[in-house]
């Protein structure tokens, strides 16, 4: 039996490693996408389209006249997004980012190759990060874990899925302060369906619960913050990703993600205070991190474990 397992896990550990190489690319150009994204609608918006009113008039009417250089403006934006080259996650192929290298394959072997090239680029010899190989080797063991426990079956390869998205929003929020919607909703119906076909060990209805509690709870209190400060604490990518959780380990859960994720705001945040991320109080640290960071250490942990030693009584329980 240990031998089996063993073998699940070595062989999910080598498949994680070449996932969390791929996850390094949606980590980095996924909100370069969701920018672009948005420019162009918000452009598209400003320039009158064949039918109907523009932005501009939608909001401010027909009385308010266009500012005179603003529709230009819009027009040269647009054809200069127009121009930009295709960026997704499959183009342009991977380079360096100081000189322009074309990665090779063999320059892209997920830690063997930093190791080899000793972390720096084969033409230029700039430093390469060593958060790629980091979150190779995190989503490598995260992978390992899930088919040592599960097994290499459905059930592991969710939870194996619940860890690879969680690590892209755990990174993308701390470089960013985004939380992509289409990571978070992918989450979340992968976490109802999940407890709908058995797989996650979370019944359907303390699947639902938790996601509604889960989004109502961050809601009320980002509602409550705002009206006693007349700031916004947090952002709604936040009440999703605790929704995707919630739907994923139960609504007996919420009380113990909560918990976690202050212990993993406390860690976290000493890490980018040592490493001067942090410099003064008035930078602003995501939610999301602490969010994503308590819904992996709830999976290492394990759901059972978890669910005993932080008890959350609601009439639907995950069991």
């Amino acid at each position: 039996m240990l031998v089996s397992q063993g073998i699940d896990a070595g062989f999910a550990g080598v498949l994680g490693l070449v996932i969390g190489s791929f996850l390094n690319v949606v980590i980095y150009r996924l909100p370069v996408m969701m920018l672009r994204g948005w420019l162009d609608e918000s452009v598209g918006g400003l320039l009158r389209p064949p039918v109907g009113p523009s932005l501009w008039t939608q909001v401010f009417g027909a009385k308010v006249p266009v500012p005179a250089r603003l529709e230009s403006s819009a027009a040269e934006a647009r054809a200069a997004l127009d121009a930009l080259p295709t960026f997704d996650l499959a183009k342009p192929a991977s380079r360096c980012g100081a000189c322009g290298h074309a990665i090779r394959w063999y320059e892209n072997i997920p830690v063997i190759s930093y190791l080899a090239l000793r972390g720096r680029c084969s033409q230029c010899k700039t430093s390469i990060s060593v958060r790629y190989p980091i979150v190779e080797v995190v989503t490598g063991v995260l992978f390992a874990l899930c088919a040592y426990r599960f097994g290499i079956t459905f059930t592991g390869a969710l939870w194996a899925t619940f860890a690879a998205l969680l690590v892209c929003q755990f990174l993308i929020d701390l470089d960013t302060q985004l939380l992509p919607d289409s990571l978070n909703y992918v989450l979340l119906w992968l976490g109802l369906l999940g407890a709908a076909l058995g797989l996650t060990g979370t019944s359907l209805p303390a699947a639902v619960w938790g996601a509604a509690l889960g989004y109502l709870s961050l809601w009320l209190v980002y509602h409550a913050y705002r009206l006693a400060t007349g700031k916004e604490g947090m952002g709604y990518g936040d009440f999703k990703l605790l929704a995707a959780l919630g739907a994923w380990l139960g609504s007996d859960y919420l009380i113990a993600i909560i918990l976690m994720s202050s212990v993993v705001g406390a860690i976290l945040g000493a890490i980018l205070l040592w490493a001067g991320r942090i410099a003064h109080k008035d930078i602003p640290i995501s939610f999301g991190p602490f969010l994503a960071g308590a819904g992996l250490l709830c999976l290492v942990i394990g759901p059972v474990e978890v669910r005993q030693h932080f008890p959350f009584v609601f009439p639907f329980r995950s069991t």
